[in-house]
């Protein structure tokens, strides 16, 4: 039996909440899709860090210097895919997203986040600055000063479930703060 475009939506989320919440989780690695300055998309794997479904809103760690930040500033306009290989389960999302580098969401991720990731906002340089050899321990003095808290608020969320000879795909908007949602051919 099919389930209702409701159910759908519901488990769409449960799942966004799961592999927020599950460190194991094959749904917690997403990719986030934004503009590069250039105009062509860029593409990268984030971690998966909270799950509002309420205020659909998701919650990204990155470094406040990486390239995906400026782009957001540049064009707030991003998505996102999510992939569940045990419930054969894609989810694309997008929406628009925010970057924070101070405040008191962004202090209480911080303080949420285990000692030895922090170090990952310990580099000296930037990411993606060209280096002669691979890059050494990091050594930045203060690491909470290049960590940025990405808020990305969904309008749209695109469900499709690959099950053998029956698959399945909804679609989902947003407007006005009411859902829209339509089955679609997948």
């Amino acid at each position: 039996m099919d389930a209702t475009l409701a159910e759908i939506l519901a488990s769409a989320w449960a799942l966004l909440v799961r592999a927020a919440a599950d460190p194991r989780h094959p749904g917690r690695i997403v990719q986030l899709a934004t503009a590069g300055r250039d105009g062509a998309p860029r593409l990268r794997s984030v971690v998966l860090r909270g799950v509002d479904p309420v205020a659909r809103v998701l919650c990204l760690h990155t470094d406040r210097r990486s390239a995906k930040v400026a782009e957001i500033a540049a064009e707030p306009r991003v998505a996102l895919l999510a992939w569940d290989p045990r419930a054969r389960m894609q989810l694309r999302l997008a929406g628009a997203a925010a970057v924070l580098t101070d405040g008191p969401v962004w202090r209480t991720a911080w303080e949420a986040t285990p000692i030895g990731s922090r170090a990952d906002y310990a580099q000296a340089d930037p990411p993606g600055t060209l280096a002669a050899v691979p890059p050494g321990e990091p050594t930045h003095p203060q690491p909470m000063q290049n960590f940025a808290v990405i808020l990305l608020t969904i309008d749209r969320l695109d469900w499709l479930r690959l099950a053998p000879g029956a698959h399945r795909r909804a679609g989902f908007a947003w407007e006005s703060g009411a859902v829209q949602g339509s089955w679609l051919v997948p």
